[in-house]
C-alpha cells in the first residue's frame, strides 16, 4: 500500500446490526440453552431459519447474525457467511457490507479482496455511509482496487456528508495533503472539525496540531490545548505527547512540569519514540 490515510490502519466491519452489533461478528459468547434466555434464542433461531429458507432477504441476514454470533446456534462463520451472502444477492446492503467485511478478513470465507471490494460497493451504492467510508479508505490505499485518489475523495465525501467520522476525518487529510483534491486548507479544517465534535481522536488531534500552528486558522494555542486535551484523554499517543509539550513549554495553558511530564510519560507507554526521549531527558 502506498500509504494509510489518517489512522484507518484497518477495515473495520460493519455490524450485524439485526442480530445486536457487536464491534465485529461472532465475537458474543454461544448461549446457555439451559438458561430463559438461550431457549428464548433458540425458539428465535428456529423461527428466522423457517423464514430464511422460504427467501426472507431480512431473515437471511438476522440469521448470519445468528450464526456469527453463537445466538440460539453454535457459532459457525461459515454458515454465517452462507445466510450473509444469501441477504447480500437480494440487495439487502447491510448484508452486502457485512459479507465485503468477512472476504476482507477471511471470516467464514477464504480471503479475497476483489469480493470484498464487490461487496462493499454494492452496499456504497445503496448509500451505506459505513460501505463508502470503507471503500474511500481502499482507493486511497490501493487495497483490492487500482489506488486511486480521486476516488478515494468521492466515496469519502459522500459518507462524509452522512455524517460518517471516520470519513470526515479522512477527507480532512485527503484535503489537508491535497490528494485527490486541491489542497485547501479550510476544507481541511472544516472536515476535521466535524469529526472532532463527534470525539474522533485523531481529528481532534490534527485539530490541536492545525490551531497550533495556523494551518487555515488564526493561531490559538488554548483552543490547540483543548483539542489535543480531547484526544489525550482518549488515549491518542501524539497529542499526548503535543499536549505534554504546551504544559512544558506554558504554550495555551499555565506551565506545569509535572503535568507535561505525566502526559509525556503516558505516550512514552505507548511507545512513542519523541515522548521516551523527553522522559528520559527530564529524569536525569
Amino acid at each position: 500500500m502506498r500509504k494509510v490515510i489518517h489512522g484507518c490502519v484497518g477495515l473495520f466491519a460493519v455490524c450485524f446490526v439485526l442480530a445486536g452489533c457487536s464491534d465485529e461478528p461472532g465475537r458474543a459468547a454461544t448461549p446457555n440453552v439451559n438458561s430463559s434466555q438461550g431457549v428464548e434464542d433458540a425458539t428465535s433461531f428456529e423461527a428466522t431459519k423457517r423464514a430464511a429458507e422460504q427467501g426472507d432477504a431480512e431473515a437471511q441476514f438476522r440469521l448470519a447474525g445468528m450464526y456469527a454470533e453463537g445466538r440460539g446456534v453454535a457459532k459457525d462463520d461459515a454458515e454465517a457467511a452462507m445466510w450473509c451472502q444469501k441477504a447480500a444477492e437480494q440487495g439487502e446492503a447491510m448484508a452486502q457490507a457485512n459479507l465485503g467485511w468477512m472476504y476482507a478478513k477471511g471470516v467464514g470465507v477464504t480471503k479475497n479482496e476483489a469480493e470484498a471490494v464487490k461487496w462493499y460497493r454494492l452496499a456504497a451504492e445503496q448509500g451505506s455511509e459505513r460501505a463508502q467510508s470503507i471503500l474511500g479508505w481502499m482507493y486511497a490505499n490501493g487495497w483490492g482496487v487500482a489506488q486511486d485518489d480521486v476516488e478515494a475523495v468521492k466515496w469519502y465525501r459522500l459518507a462524509a456528508e452522512q455524517g460518517e467520522a471516520k470519513a470526515q476525518a479522512n477527507l480532512g487529510w485527503m484535503y489537508a495533503k491535497g490528494l485527490g483534491v486541491t489542497r485547501n486548507e479550510a476544507e481541511a479544517v472544516k472536515w476535521y472539525r466535524l469529526a472532532a465534535e463527534q470525539g474522533h481522536a485523531l481529528a481532534q488531534a490534527s485539530l490541536g496540531w492545525i490551531y497550533a500552528n495556523a494551518r487555515g486558522v488564526t493561531k490559538d494555542e488554548a483552543e490547540a490545548v483543548k483539542w489535543f486535551q480531547k484526544a489525550a484523554d482518549q488515549g491518542h499517543a501524539e497529542a499526548q505527547f503535543e499536549l505534554a509539550g504546551m504544559y512544558f513549554h506554558g504554550r495555551g495553558v499555565a506551565k506545569d512540569e509535572a503535568e507535561a511530564v505525566k502526559w509525556y510519560q503516558k505516550a512514552a507507554d505507548q511507545g512513542h519514540q519523541r515522548a521516551q526521549d523527553a522522559v528520559r531527558a527530564l529524569s536525569r
